[in-house]
């Protein structure tokens, strides 16, 4: 694996996935999602670590095993990886729900799946820049 690239591809990745977000879930989907009952403001630190937590696992991924290095080979894996993990969030949060809104549930995944093309698209990429 080669080091630099896992680095700076995880956080360009991060990166880019902060960004798309707030521009999702904080622009276009805003009314969408309901804040859950008692819930405070959002710690935008968590959001932030969660964003690079994801970018790191993309670049992880495409310069460990795979060696990703281009745009639509990229997306395809980050949209492998972001369906799983977005059912799996999905199926978790709802648990304790007596109504659950598959509407919702939809659009969630549907979200996931556009931030993961951004953020494999921007770190095959970056791993194929330094390559």
């Amino acid at each position: 694996m080669n080091v630099k690239n896992f680095i700076v591809g995880g956080i360009v990745g991060g990166i880019a996935d902060f960004l798309m977000g707030w521009l999702i879930y904080g622009i276009l989907l805003k009314d969408t999602f309901p804040k859950p009952e008692g819930a405070g403001a959002e710690n935008m630190m968590f959001i932030f670590l969660g964003c690079m937590s994801f970018g790191f696992l993309i670049s992880y991924v495409f310069s460990r095993g795979e060696g990703i290095t281009s745009c639509v080979p990229g997306i395809k894996m980050a949209l492998g990886i972001a369906l799983f993990m977005g059912l799996c969030n999905t199926f978790f949060m709802n648990m304790y729900k007596e109504a659950i809104d598959y509407k919702l549930m939809g659009i969630d995944i549907v979200a996931s799946l556009v931030l993961a093309t951004v953020v494999g698209a921007c770190v095959a990429v970056v791993n194929g820049k330094m390559k």
